[in-house]
C-alpha cells in the first residue's frame, strides 16, 4: 500500500470511528478500541449487561467494511459445531458424499460477531479455539484443514468466564472492553429523545475490505516502534508485578501490535507514549484488577487522566456517603450537601474540565477523563434530585 493510500484508510477509519462515536453516547473509547484492535488483527470482548449497545455497535461497526463477508451468531451450550462453521449438504449426502456447506459461516468470514461467547459449547470448543487462534477449520470429515480469511473478531459477553472452557477462550481475547449504562444525565436524556424523533440520516463512511486488509497485513507491521517506547513498557510490566498483576508474555507481545495500530488510526509513523493508553484493555483478567492496571499506564503516559482517576475516588466517596444517608431528613440531607457535596463536586467539575483541555491541546487521550466527568455529572445529578428534591425535568439545565 502507498503512503497516500495507506493514509487515506488511516482518514476513513478515523471518519468511522467519530460518526459511530457521536451515534453511541460515552462509547468514543470503546470504538475506537475496537478499530484498532480489527487493525491490528486481534480478537475483542466487550463485557457488561444487557442494553448496553455491545450488539449493535458491533453490527454497526462491522457493516462499514465494504466487501468484507460477515458472519454472527449467539451462542448457546447446545450449539453444534457444524452451525457455526457449515453445515451437512444433505443432497450431496443422498448421494452418498459427506460434504460440508460453507458459504455464510465463520469459515469464510472476513469479520466477526459473536455474542454470548462464553456459552460455547463442549463440542464447538476445539474449532472455535483453532478459529480464532490460527484461523483454521478442521472439517467434520477430516479433510484438509480449511484456512480461514478471519481478520478479526468482536465477541461480547454479559458475564465472565466461568469454568476452564470458556477461560481457555478469554485468554485467546487480547482485548477486553467494560460497558455500562449511560452515567451522563445529558446523555440519558438524548438517548430518551432519539427514541420519539426522526433525525436526518446520519453520515455513513465506509472503508473497502481489500484497504483493511493492506492496512493489517503492511502499513500497521511498518510503524516504528522507538526505543523509548520499549523502555516504557517494561516499566509498565515491571510496576504491574509489583502489584501482583501478571500477563504473560505471549499477550505483551500480542499487544506491541495494537500499539502499533493504535499509532497508525492516529496518521503517526511511530508509536508514542500516548497510544499506551490502549493497553488498558489487555493487561487485566478481572474487572476488578482494571483500575489498578489503568492507574499504573496512565501513570506512566497521561498525567492528566491519573489525577481524573483520583477526583473519580473522591466522587465514589460521595456517591457511598449519598447512599448511606438513605431515609434521612431533606434538612439533613441539604446540610450535607451544603458543607460538603457542593462545593466537592463543583471543584472537581472544574477541575475536570481544565484537565480535559490541557490533555487534549497536548494530543493526549480524554477517554478516561470523560468517563469520570460523566459520573461526576450523574452523581450531582442524584444529589439534585435525591437530597435537593430538583425535579428531574430541570436536571439538564443545572448541568
Amino acid at each position: 500500500m502507498g503512503a497516500e493510500d495507506a493514509r487515506g484508510t488511516a482518514e476513513r477509519l478515523r471518519a468511522i470511528s467519530g460518526e459511530l462515536s457521536d451515534r453511541f453516547y460515552e462509547r468514543d473509547d470503546v470504538v475506537r478500541t475496537l478499530v484498532v484492535t480489527l487493525l491490528a488483527g486481534q480478537h475483542s470482548l466487550v463485557l457488561g449487561p444487557p442494553g448496553t449497545a455491545k450488539s449493535e455497535l458491533a453490527r454497526e461497526l462491522t457493516g462499514r467494511i465494504e466487501g468484507a463477508a460477515y458472519w454472527e451468531i449467539l451462542l448457546s451450550k447446545f450449539t453444534a459445531p457444524t452451525r457455526m462453521f457449515g453445515p451437512i449438504d444433505v443432497a450431496a449426502l443422498a448421494r452418498g458424499e459427506y460434504r460440508q456447506v460453507y458459504d455464510g459461516r465463520a469459515t469464510t468470514a472476513h469479520i466477526a460477531f459473536i455474542d454470548e461467547i462464553f456459552k460455547c459449547s463442549t463440542a464447538a470448543l476445539n474449532e472455535t479455539l483453532g478459529f480464532l487462534n490460527e484461523r483454521i477449520y478442521h472439517p467434520e470429515n477430516g479433510g484438509e484443514p480449511i484456512r480461514c480469511p478471519l481478520i478479526g473478531a468482536i465477541t461480547a459477553s454479559n458475564e465472565l468466564p466461568v469454568g476452564e472452557d470458556s477461560a481457555a477462550i478469554y485468554d485467546r481475547l487480547l482485548v477486553r472492553i467494560e460497558v455500562g449504562y449511560l452515567e451522563d444525565p445529558s446523555n440519558f436524556a438524548a438517548l430518551v429523545r432519539s427514541a420519539v424523533s426522526r433525525p436526518a440520516a446520519p453520515a455513513r463512511t465506509t472503508v473497502a475490505l481489500t484497504a483493511l486488509q493492506r492496512a493489517v497485513t503492511d502499513s500497521v507491521p511498518a510503524v516504528d516502534v522507538p526505543d523509548a517506547i520499549v523502555d516504557a513498557v517494561c516499566t509498565l510490566r515491571a510496576a504491574l508485578r509489583r502489584r501482583e498483576l501478571v500477563a504473560s508474555d505471549r499477550r505483551w507481545r500480542q499487544a506491541v501490535r495494537l500499539l502499533q495500530a493504535s499509532a497508525y488510526l492516529d496518521g503517526r509513523p511511530a508509536v508514542a507514549e500516548t497510544d499506551l493508553s490502549v493497553l488498558t484493555h489487555v493487561l487485566w483478567n478481572s474487572p476488578a484488577e482494571r483500575p489498578a492496571v489503568e492507574r499504573e499506564v496512565l501513570n506512566l503516559v497521561n498525567p492528566d487522566a491519573k489525577e481524573a482517576l483520583d477526583l473519580a475516588d473522591t466522587i465514589g466517596e460521595l456517591e457511598a456517603q449519598l447512599d448511606a444517608m438513605a431515609g434521612q431528613s431533606r434538612e439533613a440531607l441539604s446540610e450535607w450537601v451544603i458543607k460538603h457535596a457542593h462545593h466537592k463536586l463543583a471543584m472537581a467539575g472544574r477541575r475536570l474540565e481544565k484537565l480535559r483541555a490541557e490533555a487534549a491541546g497536548a494530543g493526549r487521550s480524554t477517554a478516561a477523563i470523560d468517563r469520570v466527568t460523566a459520573r461526576q455529572r450523574a452523581v450531582r445529578a442524584r444529589v439534585l434530585t435525591e437530597a435537593l428534591g430538583v425535579d428531574a425535568s430541570m436536571i439538564e439545565a443545572q448541568l
